[in-house]
């Protein structure tokens, strides 16, 4: 499958699309308020892992984009939970936004993204990890899971 569209642009789309189908076909709600407010959690975990990583990223002045090769490998931080911080923070922020909305049909999103990320994004980053750090790389991918 290709790659037209960015991680960032999936995660996009997803959300307009959680956030847009809930407005307009409002299914069952599955979670009662208060306790919808909960996915604010994973909203700002989100968020947070997705700074956080961004900003390693910044620190090593190696490429964040995926199609790019990347210059230096990074284990600390979130990395050393995750290899994929980014993609997790995504997913939890998609997450959060259907525990908040309540609907059903939201939770559609974060499952779809997650399956999106897992066959399309991962190996072909991971390929590309292999190649430039080799043994490096192999030993980090067995040491730390793609998503916790």
């Amino acid at each position: 499958m290709e790659r037209k569209i960015s991680p960032q642009g999936w995660f996009f789309i997803f959300l307009i699309s959680l956030l847009g189908l809930n407005f307009i076909l409002p299914f069952a709600k599955v979670i009662h308020s208060p306790y919808n407010w909960s996915g604010i959690l994973f909203i700002a975990f989100g968020f947070v892992i997705n700074i956080w990583a961004d900003n390693l990223f910044k620190t090593f002045k190696t490429p964040v984009n995926p199609a790019q090769e990347p210059t230096y490998l990074i284990t600390g931080g979130p990395f050393r939970f995750s290899r994929n911080p980014m993609y997790l923070g995504m997913a939890a922020i998609l997450l959060g936004a259907a525990i908040v909305s309540r609907s059903l049909i939201s939770f559609i999103f974060p499952a779809i993204f997650v399956g999106v990320m897992q066959k399309i994004f991962m190996p072909f980053e991971e390929s590309i990890m292999e190649s430039v750090f080799g043994n490096k790389y192999l030993y980090y991918e067995k040491k730390v899971r793609r998503w916790i």
